[in-house]
């Protein structure tokens, strides 16, 4: 594994109200691996990626992102550094009333210079990549939710990040579209070597592509290891959310 670090979070704290979501986060995510943050419903892992994407702000701490903090940047300055930053999003979040081609080229439209030719070049060839070819024409209704799921991930990969960040990606999914997502993250990050972040509940699907875990627990980064030092952790809380063992089921064990 490349040891370049591409993204830092060092000693991040977020409210909000009296919820307390991040308590002190550290985590070191190096450039080209594959990383999975897990955790229970409500322990702040989307607000991570939200955070990394300087979509929120930390109420403490350093956010950095190729050796830029991005906290006290301006949104001037943050936008460029999106530019190398993707996300798919739980539920893919395609435009319901823009086409397939409208969905992929939205950005590229919005933030870039590529004449509508050269857009229509990427955006066919992004749609080649995730395996459907010539579907630009339809809208997302006429879609399936492991389709949606890869539209979004073309409009994801449509300004080739070096950074891409996935929302539960496979919740929803039936099992051969789950195979078909994980499949699709390792091969971007061989083809292109992004740098992954993913969350999910999916311990399967987290297992099949990561090449660190990372568990998330009361506000803090409380493990962090390879696929095989965390199904062979002991660390309790980890173990226990692996195997599905409940914290009430505990007092019985």
């Amino acid at each position: 594994m490349n040891k370049n670090k591409i993204i830092e979070l060092v000693d991040v704290h977020k409210t909000f109200g009296e919820k307390v979501v991040h308590d002190g986060v550290n985590l070191d995510i190096y450039e080209g691996e594959k990383i999975t943050v897990l955790g229970g419903s409500g322990t702040g892992k989307s607000v991570l990626l939200k955070e990394i994407n300087g979509l929120l702000r930390p109420d403490s701490g350093k956010v950095i992102i190729n050796g830029g903090d991005i906290t006290t940047m301006p949104e001037s300055e943050l936008i460029d550094v999106r530019k190398n930053i993707g996300m798919l999003f739980q539920g893919a979040a395609l435009f319901d009333s823009l086409s397939v081609w409208d969905n992929i080229a939205y950005t590229l439209v919005e933030n870039s210079s590529l004449s509508r030719e050269e857009i229509d070049k990427v955006v066919k060839k992004k749609l080649k990549l995730v395996g459907l070819p010539d579907i630009d024409d339809k809208m997302p209704g006429d879609l399936s939710g492991g389709m949606k799921k890869r539209v979004g991930l073309a409009r994801a990969l449509a300004k080739t990040p070096k950074i891409l960040l996935y929302d539960e990606p496979t919740t929803g999914l039936d099992p051969p579209n789950i195979i078909r997502i994980n499949d699709l993250i390792n091969d971007m990050n061989k083809k292109f070597n992004i740098t992954s972040v993913i969350i999910t509940h999916d311990i399967e699907s987290a297992f099949a592509v990561s090449d660190r875990i990372a568990f998330l627990y009361e506000g803090k980064i409380v493990f962090v290891g390879s696929v095989d030092e965390a199904k062979n952790t002991d660390n309790k809380v980890l173990y226990n959310f692996i195997n599905g063992v409940m914290e009430e089921e505990l007092q019985f064990v």
